[in-house]
């Protein structure tokens, strides 16, 4: 039982199992726990009284750990404007509750594989590897998202090219398109991140050069057709390597500066 007050603020966020697991934080102003759906952060009073902007800034963190996720998924998700309560030590609470807003909520299932050897010993738990890539993943976009313009347009792009379905290849595409001003060019991005010249040009033609419904061009090609779901996942992979690519390249450069 808590013999201080505190002040704690709850999220609610669907589909449930977005994380899949429980996720712990704890930072040297608050402890966060995500798990099933809703979001618990506990703060100390005089914290959340110094810092007029905290309940913001942690909604700010909590949802580009959604944004790193949804690169994994390619799910959009629903996540709450935080309520506050002040938790007492005899445990009276006093609720605030603020504004809801949403972002459009699409579910898809997952298949599970464990594989093991002749003696059963596991070779691959693929839930295991996804979690874990997940939160890598969550990690990277919260930390980097702050300090690096270009990390928060690039999960706008993919978020929009889920959002926004029809025009998916327009969004996609934004991603490559910031990469190259961002490094000064396609080959200094391409040098950059470690990127073949044949991924880059065929994720081009997709976006561009196929009479594709979804594509950038459309006004260029007659008559238009459907993306399939194979194009659309090929562009997608794509587009989320590059991203990954770069969160990759941002701590490759922050960890030589640490060892200048």
């Amino acid at each position: 039982m808590e013999t201080a007050d505190i002040v704690v603020l709850e999220w609610t966020f669907s589909p449930p199992d977005y994380f899949e697991d429980l996720i712990y934080i704890k930072r040297d102003d608050y402890e966060m726990v995500i798990d099933r759906g809703k979001v618990e952060a506990k703060i100390k009073p005089d914290v959340y009284q110094k810092n007029a902007n905290i309940r913001e800034d942690l909604h700010c963190a909590l949802n580009d750990r959604f944004l790193g996720i949804q690169l994994l998924t390619h799910k959009a998700y629903e996540l709450s404007k935080a309520c506050m309560y002040r938790l007492h030590p005899d445990g009276r609470k006093d609720v605030t509750l603020f504004v809801e807003s949403s972002n459009v909520l699409i579910s898809v299932g997952t298949v599970d594989f464990i594989v093991t050897d002749k003696n059963g010993t596991v070779v691959s738990d693929l839930r295991k590897d996804r979690i874990k890539k997940k939160n890598e993943l969550a990690e990277l976009v919260e930390k980097y998202s702050r300090i690096d313009a270009t990390v928060s347009s690039l999960l706008k792009s993919y978020q929009m090219s889920i959002n926004d379905p029809n025009n998916e290849l327009v969004h996609l595409y934004e991603i490559r398109d910031a990469l190259s001003k961002k490094f000064g060019g396609e080959t200094a991005a391409r040098d950059a991140l470690n990127i073949s010249s044949t991924q880059w040009s065929r994720f081009g033609q997709l976006a561009n050069n196929e009479p594709l419904k979804q594509g950038r061009h459309r006004g260029k090609f007659e008559p238009l057709r459907d993306a399939t779901e194979a194009e659309l996942m090929e562009a997608r992979n794509f587009a989320r390597h590059l991203v990954e690519s770069y969160l990759m390249y941002l701590k490759r450069m922050e960890a030589g500066s640490k060892r200048n």
